[in-house]
């Protein structure tokens, strides 16, 4: 059957609450309960919102709530990342996401997933471009870096970036656009806000890239690297959000089969498992 409700906001509203046990936010379950999950005016109350409005966006006759209300309400009813960006559209608004401490936790299974490319280098940064963990060839294709770990900083301040990183200037264009990007997304982040006013300040190169107002995401990318130990390594990179991590990302880079990039990366990989 098509879903022809003209209150699907209420809808999901009410089919949450239900699902939320007094316990599970503090409250007692005591008393008489009619309905299975929260009361109205307890949610209400965890949002820090009127029991009224919260009725009349439940009932549809508030159709215009904010994006600080809508986070209040989400954490009340306890919704994860994906259920709270539906929330927001749902409301006609466009998903707020947040950045925190997790977002610098790397999961177990996501760690064990960047073992699972052999032939390929992968690596997951944070929304501030932190390279937070990587695979045995990832780390050996990183090695001239040794000591920094932020991809901005190693771009424009390491003194290898230009001799490694072949294309140099048309990684710093991508790498400035994906950070203004991020930047849009976690306005309140502390280390991208950091970050882009230290080279606003320091690299007139950065200053420029980021005042022509570009934003792209970092998607499909060729890279061309010198190494030392091995010389020209060609990959293609693939961009993959964690959807369990807002903000963090995998980058898988590959080579042509075959080709003498893919003998190179084997190579490093060997060598830097066993040192």
């Amino acid at each position: 059957m098509p879903d022809t409700s003209t209150n699907k906001l209420g809808e999901f509203l009410r089919a949450h609450r239900a699902r939320v046990a007094p316990a599970d936010v503090g409250l007692s379950g005591g008393g008489d309960r009619r309905v299975a999950g929260l009361r109205r005016e307890e949610v209400a109350v965890l949002a820090g919102v009127s029991i009224d409005y919260y009725t009349r966006l439940e009932q549809g006759r508030e159709r215009n709530p904010s994006a600080q209300v809508l986070d209040a309400i989400g954490r009340a009813l306890k919704l994860n990342a994906d259920a709270c960006g539906y929330l927001f559209r749902l409301a006609g608004l466009n998903p707020n996401p947040t950045s925190g401490s997790a977002r610098d936790l790397v999961h177990p299974a996501l760690l064990q997933l960047l073992d699972s490319f052999p032939s390929a280098a992968a690596y997951v940064l944070s929304p501030a471009f932190d390279v937070l963990a990587t695979n045995t060839i990832a780390a050996a294709l990183l090695s001239p870096f040794d000591g920094m770990t932020n991809m901005v900083r190693v771009l424009f301040q390491h003194p290898q970036a230009r001799a490694v990183f072949v294309e140099w200037p048309t990684l710093v264009e991508q790498t400035v656009h994906a950070l203004r990007l991020n930047a849009g997304y976690y306005p309140d982040d502390p280390e991208i806000r950091a970050l882009v006013n230290e080279f606003l300040r320091t690299s007139p190169r950065f200053r420029d890239l980021w005042q022509d107002q570009t934003v792209t995401g970092l998607t499909r990318m060729f890279k061309v690297f010198v190494h030392p130990a091995v010389g020209r390594v060609e990959l293609t990179y693939q961009t993959f959000d964690v959807r369990d991590a807002p903000g963090q990302q995998l980058l898988v880079g590959t080579p042509e089969p075959g080709s003498r990039s893919a003998d190179a990366i084997a190579y490093l990989g060997s060598v830097h498992a066993n040192t």
